[in-house]
């Protein structure tokens, strides 16, 4: 079986190159967050982030997304700590409201140092 990596080929020719690891600032070399990475789960974060909250209906316009496809993917940032949802009604009808958390603020800077170190090593590569 061929090795799978997920880098780029040579101009000249099809032998891939290696990349290193991205290294920031300090040494340390960042943990991929595979969680935050999925598309749709990186925006929710990343619309939460930019708002002190949103409702489930703001999300799912903001994101052009169905219920289901919404309601799969926060639940997996929220069962991992990073969002937390309140349920509640208002005038008799349910409301559901999002909220990135200190934990989830955390992770997404750790995303980004991630992203911009491999993309510094790669430009200087």
């Amino acid at each position: 079986m061929a090795e799978k990596t997920n880098l780029a080929r040579t101009r000249g020719g099809s032998t891939p190159m290696r990349a290193a690891p991205p290294v920031l600032p300090g040494g340390g070399v960042p943990e991929f967050d595979r969680l935050i990475h999925e598309r749709l789960r990186l925006a929710i974060v990343s619309a939460l982030a930019a708002n002190e909250s949103l409702t489930f209906s703001d999300l799912k316009r903001l994101l052009e997304t169905t219920d289901g496809n919404l309601s799969i993917h926060a639940r997996k940032l929220e069962e991992a700590g990073y969002i937390q949802c309140d349920k509640f009604f208002e005038n008799r009808v349910p409301k559901t409201v999002y909220k990135l958390t200190r934990e989830g603020r955390q992770a997404l800077n750790r995303y980004l140092d991630h992203m911009e170190a491999l993309i510094r090593a790669m430009r200087e590569g």
